[in-house]
């Protein structure tokens, strides 16, 4: 028992447990759960239908929506026309297969003796008085009178009283005035009577010995307890949804549930997409919940009112609403949820899930200003742990109360393990008229629907840099991007799209390829660059940069400083930038180191999935409902429980239970 619950499982956790079952605990949105079953009393399932304190309900019954099952107690008590109409109800909340039927069964008579409680056959001829302080005395009442037990008397206490010895003594009293010798009471009943000085139960003073005191051994029975456990089982199969808002976060968060799923082949990863429609999880098969969403902006807004009022007139708040109910269809499904991006996403993630969720922090940095106050602000409330892009401002969110970490860049970690960081000397380099192959430029359109459109300028300075020297290129094409739009768009400029390159004037070849940016990057002398994470990945690298003056690439600017260069978005300013950066190799290794200086190394998503295993559990997790399904699966056809009591937890022969199950700690 504890006061405060998450501190209670917490501890329970420090002393081994492997599962905890908490008691009432539904609407206790602050204690994480895996599973939530709900029990509702079918002879009075909503009480006076007014919320608490008027009535019983605590929550509109639309929110067993988010239980994982939920079971019908005493079904055998009320008329199988009401239990039909209650079934009928809750079908149009939870699906069918999530709802149970189970009934009381009678287990037996145990009586007060020598300070304890043994069972025993009982004498209730002259009849008993009942007592009970528990939520359904009626249901207690119909127990009585279904095993032939003549009430002479019953007395009611509020749920949960905790009886006084002055309590006892006025039952005593009671008792002998309607000239009854025993006296019963439910099972919760006993461990709410007062302790005697040696530490057992009180009871009424039995001195003459015509005073007795008994409880009923109550189970309960599941109908289909087979199918119960099953929906158990996979209801503990842990589930986490990596959220993401922006293509470049796309791009990381795919890599996160990467990591995720092959560090925990027992769980479930999904995705959530608020920009596009998810391709980059897509492309690693990892399932995608949120609806599509595609905007002429590409998601990015606030460098242009312009470009806001355009994504407006194209049914952004429409998307808005699809993607929240898309959450609320998942409400209480996932147990961690990860966002990739900014504030704004871990708001909509918080809004639409309930969850708290984790935060790696992307878009935000002291270079660029910080976090505002009500940023942080919610950082520090509503979000479990976030992870910074840098030093500074993960110190900057912990002198304001947040819990933040600084593990690495999470744009590096998308330069994949065999990818080396470019040699900073002119080794690999050669200059015009030098031996060996042209230098090489690497060309990256965006990812965001713009792309088409920026290609031409690509094209273009392409070409102009082809008449000052020989150079070979390489364009990524990011998988956001269609390959038919993009041959479409280069056409329009007289080129053609053959196989994987494309063929322009004066016999000018560009090979195409969808390798990762970090790929293409190696070997190449500069990047010509109209991306934003792309361009970072590059910059980190030790690849020179150069880009156009716009106002999101001059907030770019301030993150990679000497790494990148801004000239005018015109095709002769950027030739001649890229054209004068191959003639300088000093220049570029300058800008190759400053650029991994910037972004420095990676390291974070690993220290996420480090963070998930150990602080959030999710080894223990993923071996809980490995352990409980290998051990429901060992039963084969066979129903689990099917002649046994209770809630139906199987059992082996002769009463044994297998090893796994007995090894786990609850």
């Amino acid at each position: 028992m504890a006061a405060d619950r998450r501190q209670g499982v917490a501890l329970l956790a420090q002393r081994g447990c492997d599962v905890v079952v908490a008691d009432d605990a539904f609407q206790h949105r602050r204690m994480g759960r895996d599973v939530d079953v709900v029990l509702v009393d079918a002879a009075c399932p909503w009480g006076n239908g007014r919320y608490f304190p008027a009535g019983l309900l605590r929550e509109g019954v639309e929110g067993l929506a988010r239980s994982h099952a939920v079971v019908l107690t005493k079904a055998d008590q009320v008329l199988p026309e009401v239990l039909e109409d209650l079934e009928r109800c809750l079908k149009s909340i939870v699906p069918a297969e999530r709802i149970f039927r189970s009934r009381l069964a009678f287990g037996g008579w145990f009586r007060a003796r020598d300070g304890g409680w043994e069972p025993d056959g009982p004498d209730f001829s002259g009849g008993v008085l009942a007592f009970s302080a528990i939520g359904s005395p009626e249901s207690f009442r119909r127990l009585l009178e279904r095993q032939g037990v003549r009430l002479r008397g019953e007395r009611i206490f509020r749920d949960h009283h905790p009886y006084s010895p002055e309590d006892v003594m006025a039952l005593e009293r009671l008792a002998r005035t309607l000239e009854v010798r025993s006296l019963v009471c439910t099972e919760k009943d006993v461990y709410n009577l007062p302790l005697s000085p040696g530490g057992s139960p009180f009871c009424p003073d039995d001195k003459r010995g015509d005073l007795s005191v008994w409880f009923p051994r109550v189970r309960t029975v599941l109908d289909d307890p087979g199918r119960f456990w099953k929906t158990l089982g996979q209801g503990l199969v842990p589930r986490m949804v990596v959220a993401s808002n922006g293509f470049g976060e796309d791009a990381m968060g795919s890599l996160l549930a990467d990591k995720l799923r092959r560090r925990f082949p027992g769980g479930r990863v999904e995705a959530f997409s608020l920009v596009g429609r998810g391709q980059a999880y897509a492309e690693r098969k990892i399932p995608v919940l949120s609806p599509p969403a595609e905007t002429p902006s590409g998601g990015v807004v606030k460098y242009s009112w312009g470009d806001f009022w355009r994504d407006l007139r194209s049914g952004l708040l429409g998307q808005v609403r699809g993607q929240l109910r898309a959450w609320g269809d998942y409400r209480g499904r996932a147990r961690t949820v990860l966002c990739v991006g900014d504030v704004y996403l871990l708001l909509h993630t918080l809004w639409g899930q309930g969850q708290a969720p984790l935060l790696v922090a992307t878009a935000k940095s002291e270079l660029l200003g910080g976090h505002w106050h009500l940023e942080r602000l919610v950082l520090r409330h509503r979000c479990r742990m976030v992870w910074t892009r840098d030093g500074a401002t993960a110190e900057e969110l912990r002198r304001h109360g947040v819990p933040a970490a600084f593990c690495g860049n999470p744009i590096m970690d998308l330069a994949e393990e065999d990818i080396q960081k470019i040699p900073l000397s002119g080794d690999n380099i050669r200059g015009p008229g030098g031996k060996g192959a042209p230098p090489r430029v690497l060309l990256l359109p965006g990812s965001r629907g713009r792309a088409y459109d920026d290609l031409a300028l690509l094209l273009d300075a392409a070409v102009k840099i082809w008449e000052r020297q020989a150079v070979s290129f390489l364009l990524v094409l990011a998988p956001t991007l269609e390959r038919g739009r993009f041959a479409e768009a280069a056409l329009r400029r007289g080129w053609r799209l053959e196989g994987e390159t494309l063929l322009g004037p004066s016999g000018l070849r560009v090979r195409v390829t969808a390798d990762p940016v970090a790929r293409g990057a190696k070997g190449a002398q500069v990047v010509l660059g109209l991306g934003g994470t792309a361009n970072q990945v590059c910059a980190g690298l030790g690849v020179p940069v150069v880009s156009v003056l716009e106002k999101g690439k001059l907030v770019q600017k301030k993150l990679l400083g000497e790494a990148e260069v801004l000239v005018p978005p015109e095709a002769d300013a950027l030739a001649q930038e890229v054209d004068a950066l191959l003639r300088d190799e000093a220049r570029r290794c300058a800008m190759g180191r400053a650029g991994a200086r910037a972004l420095g190394g990676g390291g974070a998503l690993d220290a996420v999935v480090s963070h998930v295993a150990s602080v959030l559990g999710w080894e223990g997790r993923c071996a809980v409902a490995e352990r409980l399904n290998a051990f429901l699966a060992s039963w084969g056809p066979e129903t689990p429980g099917a002649s046994g009591g209770g809630w139906g937890v199987p059992e082996g022969p002769a009463g044994t239970v297998p090893g796994d199950a007995k090894e786990m700690k609850i």
